[in-house]
This record gives structure tokens, C-alpha cells and sequence, in this order.
């Protein structure tokens, strides 16, 4: 086989994703460039017509393997694939995501230029209805999700973790694959192990993948806590060594519940000593406000998507926020606490 060739293994962890894992198929199944390819779809313990889903499309499609992973896991789905994956080179894909022309090809080149062993572009959120919309411009700037290169965009360069994720398989068997222990998380945790061996994670901004966000406040708030609860579990694990930017919405929330305390003993205390616990207690529930709403109002988005923002933007903050508080007080236990879906 050509040194220069390029054989490329899609694994996607697929459960209950009736209505989008066809299109991130057929994203795949676009791609053009590669010399061989196998798209490994591993199906968790899904509740709707995903697998009917699946099974029509493999059906028709022969280059499609179909793997079980009933614990449901990502991490284990990904271990699974990744273990039966027969080439040197795997293309992680989310069934919510839409992979541009040439994804694969570009991504295998750049892997090989920087000499890295992971690889991923930007989480490009794009909603069909004014709430995913408002969702979608959470998840692409810096205040919905923060300033993460692979949400916000920026030059190439080396990174902390990557979306999604172009691997050489063999670097990821070498450090024990997925820590199978976390739900989520289990991406930065890669990278992060990735890196302490000596590898080189990078970010590609020619790599823009479409990223279909939740559509309803109570799916957006179960994600979001699912994400919280599992980033604290990591920074409990690793004692705080992670970036600052994880703490804001923990903080957020620790800011309300102290303010809504002093406001309560302010209104018991009464006179100076009173007022002044009031004023006190009132701000974080005038400055985060404040915040939302200027936010929202300097967002460039349609009238009826900026309205939405300033539902989901604490949505967003404040389930992420308890979740993390609760990740980092009391362990996850179980594969599937908390998975978010």
C-alpha cells in the first residue's frame, strides 16, 4: 500500500438519533479523496427508530458495519470502533453533525503535515428554528460556551482538544484508548492523556463541521447539566487542573445562591446593616441580568433569535453550572449517569 495513501475508518456512536443520523451518513458517504474507507456505526440501546434507520442505510450501503454497544456509553462506543476499525487513521463523526466536502482528505493531510496525532476543526453550530438558532449562536461564541478555539475559530496551531477528532489509531490504543469510566468529557480526557505522552493535538480552521444543537429548553438544559456534571467530575478527578474558563458557571451560580442568602438576611436584619446585605445581595441578580440581555442585544441574529437568548443563554450557564457543582461534590457513578440524552 502507498505510504501516501489514505485509509480512513468513520466511527459514530448512534443512539436514539432518528432524525439527523441519516444526514451525517450521507456526509460521510460524500467524501471524496480516499483511497479506502469504512464507516462503523456503533448503535447504543436506542428507544426510537434509529436502528431501523441504521439498517436501511447499511442495507444499501456496503462500505456500513453496524456494531452494539448496549451500555450506551460514548467512550465505549468509540472504544469499540476504534478496536475494530482496520485502518490506520479514525474519523470520529457525531450523528448531530454534517461533514463538509473533502473533510476527510484535508484532515488526513493536515494530521500528516503537523505531525500530530489528533486533529479536529470548528464546531460550526447551525439551528433550522429561531430556538436552535439561538442555541447554535450560544454554542459559537465566547459567551454561551466560552473562548475554545474549536467554538470560536482561530488560526491553526496546537490546541487543547479537538472536535470530533482525526486520530492515529495507534496513539490512542497506546494510551488505552477512551477512559470508559466518564460519559462525557471523554474527548478533553483523550487529548489531555494524548498530550502528556508527548503528542501533538491540532487545530485545523480549514475543517468547519455543521453541528445540529437541541431543540427544545428541556433537551438544551438535560445536556448541558449532563456536560456540567461530568466536566466536575473530571476536575475532582485531576484536583482543579483545568482551565480557569470551567469555573465561571459553578461560580455564576455559587454568586446567585450567596446573593439570594444575603437578600434573605438582609430583609430579617433590617435597618443600615440590612440595607447594605440587600444591595450587596442584589448584585449578581442586576449584573448577570445586565449582562444576558447587552449580550443578546449585540448579537447580530434575527429579532425573534436574540429574544430567545435571553432564555438560552442562562439555560445554558446555569445547568452547566449545577451540574459541575454537583460533579465536582458527589461522584458520577455508572456509565450512563447523567449522559445528557
Amino acid at each position: 500500500m502507498n505510504a501516501d495513501a489514505i485509509r480512513v475508518s468513520f466511527i459514530m456512536p448512534v443512539l436514539n438519533e432518528e432524525g439527523y443520523v441519516a444526514a451525517a451518513v450521507h456526509s460521510i458517504l460524500a467524501q471524496d479523496g480516499l483511497d479506502q474507507r469504512e464507516i462503523l456505526l456503533v448503535l447504543g440501546a436506542s428507544t426510537d427508530r434509529t436502528d431501523e434507520v441504521v439498517a436501511g442505510l447499511a442495507e444499501l450501503h456496503a462500505e456500513i458495519r453496524v456494531l452494539r454497544n448496549p451500555r450506551n456509553a460514548i467512550s465505549q462506543s468509540m472504544n469499540i470502533g476504534i478496536a475494530e476499525a482496520r485502518f490506520p487513521v479514525v474519523v470520529r463523526v457525531d450523528a448531530h453533525s454534517v461533514l463538509p466536502a473533502g473533510y476527510a482528505a484535508t484532515a488526513v493531510r493536515s494530521l500528516r503535515a503537523a505531525g500530530a496525532v489528533n486533529l479536529g476543526g470548528r464546531m460550526h453550530a447551525e439551528g433550522r428554528t429561531p430556538y436552535e438558532q439561538a442555541v447554535a449562536w450560544g454554542y459559537n461564541s465566547p459567551g454561551g460556551l466560552g473562548g475554545a478555539v474549536y467554538h470560536t475559530g482561530g488560526e491553526a496551531g496546537p490546541a487543547e482538544s479537538a472536535y470530533l477528532g482525526v486520530f492515529d489509531r495507534a496513539a490512542v490504543l497506546a494510551i488505552g484508548g477512551f477512559d470508559e469510566s466518564l460519559s462525557r468529557g471523554e474527548d478533553w480526557d483523550l487529548n489531555r492523556r494524548l498530550i502528556a505522552r508527548g503528542g501533538l493535538v491540532w487545530f485545523e480552521p480549514a475543517l468547519d463541521v455543521v453541528y445540529r444543537p437541541r431543540s427544545s429548553v428541556k433537551a438544551l438544559a438535560k445536556q448541558f447539566h449532563a456536560s456540567g456534571r461530568w466536566r466536575g467530575e473530571i476536575i475532582r478527578r485531576l484536583a482543579g487542573r483545568v482551565p480557569l474558563r470551567y469555573y465561571v458557571p459553578p461560580a455564576l451560580l455559587v454568586g446567585l445562591v450567596i446573593g439570594a442568602a444575603l437578600l434573605v438576611a438582609g430583609a430579617v436584619a433590617g435597618g443600615t446593616v440590612g440595607a447594605v446585605l440587600a444591595i450587596v445581595g442584589a448584585l449578581p441578580f442586576v449584573v448577570y441580568p445586565a449582562w444576558v440581555l447587552l449580550t443578546a442585544l449585540r448579537a447580530d441574529v434575527p429579532p425573534g433569535v436574540r429574544l430567545r437568548l435571553l432564555g438560552v443563554l442562562p439555560t445554558m450557564h446555569l445547568s452547566w453550572g449545577a451540574g459541575c457543582l454537583f460533579g465536582i461534590l458527589i461522584p458520577s457513578r455508572g456509565h450512563n449517569a447523567f449522559a445528557g440524552r
